[in-house]
């Protein structure tokens, strides 16, 4: 399971998606959340500006991010 290190309150699904290069592009990481290819905390996840917190566990292909 891959960890990041929040350095404010919260960060936006999609902006978490593009930063760890899940996501090619701020579009893609859109698409991939329409799509329903990502899941936070074990349910599907499709508001592309969902508010990731510490704590909060993103699941997206075969991969885990723990919010920490």
């Amino acid at each position: 399971m891959l960890e990041f290190q929040l350095k404010s309150e919260y960060i936006e699904l999609v902006k978490l998606l593009k930063l760890l290069g899940l996501a090619e592009t701020g579009g893609h990481a859109k698409i991939l959340v329409e799509e329903g290819e990502v899941s936070l905390n074990g349910t599907r996840e499709f508001r592309k500006r969902a508010k990731l917190r510490k704590g909060d566990i993103v699941s997206i292909f075969d991969k885990k991010i723990r919010i920490i």
